[in-house]
Order: C-alpha cells, then structure tokens, then sequence
C-alpha cells in the first residue's frame, strides 16, 4: 500500500484556528440573540430602569457563577490563558444595581431566579467537568462585553444622559484599547492545545452559551411592555 493511502501516516485534517472556528460556527446562535425583541430595545435605549434592574439582576447571578469558576479552575491551563481580573464584571453589576434599583424604586434582592438563569447557571456548573468548556462562556461574554457591550454602553450613557452613572458594567478602565485585548485574547485561544475533536466540542459549547443567553433575552421580552420608556 502507498504510504499515502496508510491510515497508519495519513494526518489529520487541519481546521480552522479555534478563536476563527468559535465565531464562525456559532454566528447563526449569536444572531438570534442579538436580535431579540429586548436587546433591540435595550440597544435603542428605550428600556426603563425596572427593565434594566431585572436584566442585571439575571446576569449577576451568571458573572457571579462564571468568576467563581474562573478562581476555582485557575490553575488548569486552558482557563489560566483567558482568566483576567480586568474582566471582572461582578464588581460594576453590583453598583449598577444599586443605581437602577433606586431609579426603579424597586429593591434589588441579594440573590435572584429564574428559570432562564438557573438554566444557564446550571450549564457553567457542568463546565467544571472539562475546562474548555468554561473558556466557551468565558469567550462569549466577556469578548462580547468588549465587543458589543461597548456600543450599548455608549447608547445608554448618550440617549439617558447618565453622565457614567449605572453603566459600569460596561466599563473596563484595565483595558483602555479593547481591540488589541482582543486580539490577545484569540491567540491565547489558538494557542490551546486542542484536537480537532476536542475544538469542535468548544465550538459546539460556544453556540450553547448564546442559546441560553438568548434564554434569558425572551424571558426578558416577556414583560417587554411593562419595561419600556
């Protein structure tokens, strides 16, 4: 037999750098989220502070969860690569809270369900079990923090005249360039040393992630009327 033909010799097929493989294999998840019916509102700025109260009240609990995970699997590679403090949302969640609570005149509890959060929640638990699987929902939040977020901060910031005041969360004072953060960040990812088996499970991981986001959105937009301006 030619040694070209020996399954023995043949490689594996190359794929697709895994910070190219997560985008491009999850974008049709990722446009069904950005594209509900309460993100749309939110981008346009014509969500009032009760809506915004209950949309971080539901992602404190996520960040919450997902920065627990980061210290306690900090030492396993894969996760060491993406970890960084200056990404920490828990922290600006907490002061928005506190400024959207009072502007809603309605308390924030300490902690918070639902069944789009605790669906979620539970989803970055079983991330434990294999560590690339937590740089998946890391990778889809906080790049999309750095990302889209940056736009919807500005809007809000702009349209609401809130002059700084309840949008920390989309704040990141350690990351003054997020583009070239960014691009950091993706070659830590290619770097990860992965199978072609393995990156397709990460990828399949990623478009999870935007699934339960958008979970979460079409909980939201249930009680889109009660929310807006």
């Amino acid at each position: 037999m030619s040694p070209l033909l020996d399954p023995a010799v043949v490689a594996e097929p190359a794929t697709a750098p895994l910070s190219r493989a997560m985008r491009e294999g999850s974008q049709a998840a990722h446009t069904e989220a950005e594209n509900s019916s309460f993100m749309a509102e939110l981008t346009a700025a014509r969500v009032n502070a009760l809506g915004v109260r209950d949309y971080l009240l539901r992602y404190r609990e996520v960040y919450r969860t997902m920065e627990m995970l980061g210290t306690e699997l900090g030492a396993e590679p894969a996760v060491a690569a993406v970890v960084d403090p200056a990404l920490d949302r828990l922290p600006a969640i907490e002061e928005d809270l506190a400024y959207w609570a009072e502007a809603s005149g309605v308390p924030a509890p300490d902690v918070f369900h639902s069944p789009a959060t605790d669906a979620y929640v539970a989803q970055l638990l079983e991330a434990r079990t294999w560590a690339p699987l937590f740089v998946a929902h890391h990778y889809t939040r906080y790049l999309g923090d750095l990302s889209g977020g940056q736009v919807i901060g500005r809007v809000l910031d702009r349209e609401l005249g809130l002059a700084g005041r309840g949008t920390a969360f989309y704040a990141f004072p350690g990351i003054p360039k997020p583009k070239p953060y960014k691009d950091g960040y993706r070659a830590r990812l290619d770097a990860l040393e992965l199978t072609p088996g393995q990156q397709a499970r990460v990828v399949e991981e990623v478009s999870t992630a935007f699934e339960l986001n958008q979970a979460v959105f079409t909980e939201l937009g249930r009680d889109l009327a009660g929310y807006l301006r």
